[in-house]
């Protein structure tokens, strides 16, 4: 495997994802360069989600191919481990253990799945709770938490694995609209530090601010997509045309 960082570190070529008889993608195709950071919008069950849960192998695809630095993230032989490893998920559901207090939920996988020292991993996990603003909170358990905490904690723990490649479903759908600036901003300085990171999104402002490109879908396909001052003033489909006139 011998990926260099002049290629992208994502590739996705021609997929096709279909759950029974429905076709969710019809032939997707994008390429993502390290360090970028790329928001993919559009209604919903345009196959945005399935797009990115096809990345890290969460859901197979029938036809295509996707490559995470090189390595072709549908092979039958392909360690799914290794793959997370190298590509960290934030859900819209931030799935923290209840019964564990958020530094907990920050060093498990590290401790359980990459063996490190544990005291090593507390002295990482504290400083990326102070990373994404939550110093103090480290005992807290989620339950004590907002959703924007939650939210926070679920990033800190993506964070934990040392991945190349951040990949983000939705994060701020199910938070309040104060909650959702605090998960935006923290995004925000990932993508400043020169993390690769992948978005789906209604944020159209956060989008436009944060995106090197942007990706409209609709109907299992790529419609459109560009820079965003290209993208958001000069949208040339009409499918684009219609979705921005309706959430801008």
């Amino acid at each position: 495997m011998s990926w260099t960082p002049d290629q992208p570190i994502v590739s996705i070529k021609n997929v096709h994802k279909s759950f029974g008889h429905v076709e969710v993608l019809k032939g997707v195709s994008m390429d993502v360069m390290k360090g970028e950071v790329v928001c993919i919008i559009g209604p919903s069950g345009s196959g945005k989600s399935t797009l990115i849960r096809c990345i890290n192998a969460l859901n197979d695809i029938q036809q295509g191919s996707i490559t995470v630095e090189g390595q072709e993230v549908h092979d039958p032989n392909l360690d799914k481990l290794e793959l997370r490893k190298k590509v960290g998920m934030v859900f819209q559901q931030y799935n923290l253990f209840p019964h564990k207090t958020a530094l907990q939920n920050v060093m498990m996988a590290p401790v359980k799945v990459l063996k490190q020292d544990k005291a090593e991993v507390e002295k990482k996990a504290r400083a990326l709770m102070k990373k994404v603003r939550l110093e103090g909170k480290e005992n807290a358990y989620p339950g004590e938490l907002s959703g924007g905490q939650q939210q926070r904690v679920a990033i800190a723990r993506s964070l934990a694995m040392n991945p190349d490649v951040m990949l983000f479903d939705e994060v701020t759908a199910a938070l309040d609209p104060e909650t959702v600036k605090e998960v935006l901003v923290t995004i925000k300085e990932l993508a400043a530090e020169g993390m690769t990171c992948i978005l789906v999104t209604h944020e159209m402002g956060f989008a436009r601010e944060i995106a090197d490109h942007i990706y409209f879908t609709d109907k299992g396909v790529i419609v459109e997509h560009g820079p965003p001052d290209v993208f958001f003033q000069n949208a040339s489909d009409p499918r684009t045309k219609e979705f921005l006139s309706q959430v801008l």
